[in-house]
């Protein structure tokens, strides 16, 4: 009978966590695993993935995806296929702001850092303030982003 309230307990406690909202914490570290992927396997390899939707790096509202550091064009999108390819550089979000210049431009001079904007969450379905981690691993930019921060 222990057993089975520990395991009950126990599988509370993991949906518990499972179920919180993402951190900077699960942002960075998303990042740095796609980092690991294009390191070790190539940014095809990752962009495969991302749009297989790869639990890996689509959790809920939380995400990766990729684009070329010199243009800003989309190389994959696991929520959003419809801008991959795309040229979105100047396009502002619901605020005004070119946050897509701001990202690349980060991404060229530092490698990595914090970008705040508004953006659809695929949960909501709203547009929500967002504060993206960045991270460039070669000639991509990776970002992961949190909804409801600013």
């Amino acid at each position: 009978m222990k057993k089975i309230a520990a395991l009950l307990m126990g599988m509370a406690l993991a949906g518990t966590a499972w179920a919180a909202e993402p951190t900077e914490k699960d942002a960075i570290a998303m990042a740095e695993r796609g980092a690991e992927v294009v390191r070790t396997k190539g940014k095809d390899e990752l962009a495969k993935r991302l749009m297989a939707k790869d639990p890996e790096f689509l959790q809920g509202s939380l995400y990766i995806d990729m684009r070329d550091v010199k243009t800003g064009i989309v190389l994959a999108h696991p929520v959003n296929p419809s801008i991959v390819g795309k040229d979105l550089v100047d396009v502002p979000d619901a605020s005004g702001k070119k946050y897509r210049r701001e990202i690349i431009e980060l991404a060229a001079a530092k490698g990595k850092g914090w970008v705040n904007y508004m953006y659809k969450n695929p949960v909501s379905g709203k547009i929500e303030p967002k504060t993206t981690y960045i991270l460039r691993e070669g000639d991509v930019v990776l970002e992961a982003g949190l909804y409801g921060k600013k």
